[in-house]
């Protein structure tokens, strides 16, 4: 039987997997997840180490680890979903990169694409070489990087202001992350709403999930609903949207 080599780097070729599942692509991946593991490992040991300091019972420290974990499954099935849909352009490495960093996909990929349009070809097109891959590679990262470039330089200059207000008014500093994330989550939603009949209506059906959930856990004092109630929510969203589009 006549061996086969595999393909190897030619940026004329539109093979992209030659490139697209390098070892050196997989080493960043592994090193991008190592990361994250490092670091709730650490968030874990402070969390434990400050509760003493804050009279926080283990069993409240417990049910705080718990709820994060319960709370993280509903938004993971957006990144699954979108995970899936970038395989077919990225490649499993890239793709475990991206949502393995602080950003957004649609801006990223937006980066990715118009890195494409302008060698002359679209993201899966008939001429997307692996030059054209590398360059919108390059795009989605350096996106994601200055994600975590304003991060790294942003949160220390807010945390000096946050301090500061705090002195002036401690009950402002209270109010302004519950507003801050109930109007990043409604310009979410409310630039969802004028896309289609079925996004209005999913959006609707989530949103009545969550408070449906809310209320029932705040009546019958069910701790765990609160828990699960984004799941459940972004679960239901998903199905209606579905039986909704095939209608």
């Amino acid at each position: 039987m006549t061996h086969i080599r595999p393909s190897m780097a030619n940026p004329a070729s539109t093979d992209i997997w030659a490139v697209a599942n390098s070892p050196f692509l997989w080493i960043c991946a592994l090193g991008v997840f190592a990361v994250i593991f490092v670091q709730t490992f650490l968030y874990i040991k402070a969390a434990r180490r400050a509760a003493p300091h804050i009279d926080m019972p283990a069993s409240e420290l417990k049910e705080s680890f718990r709820a994060g974990a319960v709370a993280s499954i509903g938004p993971s099935l957006a990144v699954v979903l979108v995970a899936i849909a970038l395989l077919a352009l990225f490649g499993t490495p890239a793709v475990l990169v991206r949502i393995g960093l602080i950003g957004s996909a649609s801006t990223e990929t937006a980066s990715a694409s118009l890195a494409a349009i302008s060698m002359g070809t679209v993201l899966g097109g008939p001429e997307y070489t692996q030059q054209v891959f590398a360059v919108a590679f390059m795009a989605m990262s350096l996106s994601g990087g200055m994600w975590m470039l304003s991060t790294l330089i942003l949160t220390p200059i807010l945390k000096r202001g946050g301090k500061k207000l705090a002195k002036t008014n401690p009950a402002i500093m209270a109010l302004i992350p519950a507003a801050a994330l109930l109007g990043a989550f409604s310009m979410l939603a409310i630039a969802e709403l004028p896309k289609s009949n079925v996004h209005a209506i999913t959006m609707f059906i989530s949103a009545a999930t969550m408070a449906l959930c809310l209320f029932v856990a705040k009546k019958l004092e069910l701790r765990w609903l609160k828990e699960w109630a984004l799941g459940f929510a972004i679960i239901i969203a998903i199905v209606s949207a579905y039986f909704t589009h095939t209608a």
